[in-house]
């Protein structure tokens, strides 16, 4: 099992994840030609792509999901609340695409790929963030989340891989130059998850089996690779330098759980 980031932040993200045959995109926020751009650096084209599984609905995790699904007849998973609020921002769903509805807390298969997913505080219609498995390691997601609970914690728990959202430094936001409602927003418990809170869940899970993980979905006027690398080494009593980062163009290489 290997996963590995076609980037991450405000402008888009996708995750691909592989096990045996099997080959997903968590979420695609990427336009069809940009995100086959971004295949083709890890080796793979479009048609590889057994699955492509949703958290939310917001563009920067789903503007390419149903191009995407629709000209290479790729299958997409998403809960009901996702697919509603797509519909209705325009998205034609119906038209030449399979997919999916899936229990928010019910786990699925994607060939040899399990999904776990779970619910999490986010200002989306039915938002989910998910754990997958291949039955003997388990990749841990989670980004677009506004605050930390206990079912988050529990959910990631035990994790081998973590892929954890440090959208924001607290002290930039607050004194940056957004306006008083977007900051609300992204600070609030509907919004994203700072470089504290987001250390606080590490601190809070079971750490014992973590070999990697990566700091993503960083803004770029909120955050720096550095606070957010130190937010999580310190939770993890580690240098900063063991804590990758996901950007914005590049996302990250591809990390081994085998």
């Amino acid at each position: 099992m290997r996963f590995a980031s076609l980037g991450s932040g405000s402008q888009g993200n996708a995750l691909v994840i592989e096990s045996g045959r099997t080959r997903v995109l968590l979420d695609c926020g990427f336009p069809l030609r940009e995100v086959q751009v971004r295949l083709a650096r890890f080796g793979l084209a479009a048609s590889d792509i057994s699955g492509i599984i949703v958290t939310h609905e917001h563009g920067d995790h789903g503007e390419g999901v149903f191009p995407l699904s629709r000209r290479f007849g790729i299958p997409v998973w998403l809960t009901h609340g996702t697919i509603a609020a797509m519909r209705d921002v325009g998205n034609d769903i119906d038209r030449e695409c399979e997919f999916h509805l899936i229990d928010s807390h019910s786990a699925f298969a994607v060939g040899d790929l399990l999904v776990q997913p779970f619910t999490v505080p986010h200002d989306a219609r039915e938002p989910v963030q998910f754990v997958l498995s291949d039955g003997a390691r388990r990749l841990g997601v989670l980004t677009d989340t506004g605050c930390p609970t206990a079912h988050v914690e529990a959910s990631l728990s035990g994790c081998d891989a973590l892929v954890l959202e440090c959208n924001h430094d607290l002290d930039m936001l607050i004194n940056g130059d957004y306006p008083s409602a977007l900051k609300a927003r992204i600070g609030g418990r509907l919004g994203h998850l700072d470089n504290g809170a987001s250390g606080a869940i590490l601190g809070a899970i079971d750490r014992s089996r973590l070999k990697h993980v990566i700091a993503a979905h960083l803004s770029q006027k909120n955050n720096t690779p550095e606070l957010a690398r130190a937010a999580l080494a310190a939770a993890l009593n580690c240098e900063p330098g063991w804590v990758a980062v996901a950007s914005q163009e590049e996302g990250f290489g591809w990390r081994d759980l085998t």
